[in-house]
């Protein structure tokens, strides 16, 4: 064995490691969308896009809360 194909091995292991910590990341980010506020940040993503005056908020607030 000489080391273009440890090398080569090594390459594959390395490969599919990472490919199984992303897969691993993106089905805990799915699954834990809410924190414990019940907050889905996901909403947020658009906020620069969608950032007119005119645009509809993401988390409306009421003007009816006494303070």
């Amino acid at each position: 064995m000489d080391i273009a194909q440890l090398q080569a091995y090594g390459y594959f292991i390395l490969t599919t490691l990472l490919v199984v910590v992303l897969y691993g990341y993106i089905y805990h980010l799915y699954t834990k969308r809410k924190d414990s506020d019940g907050h889905d940040y996901e909403d947020y993503g658009n906020l620069a896009l969608k950032d007119d005056i005119t645009d509809t908020p993401v988390s409306a607030i009421s003007d009816d809360k006494e303070k």
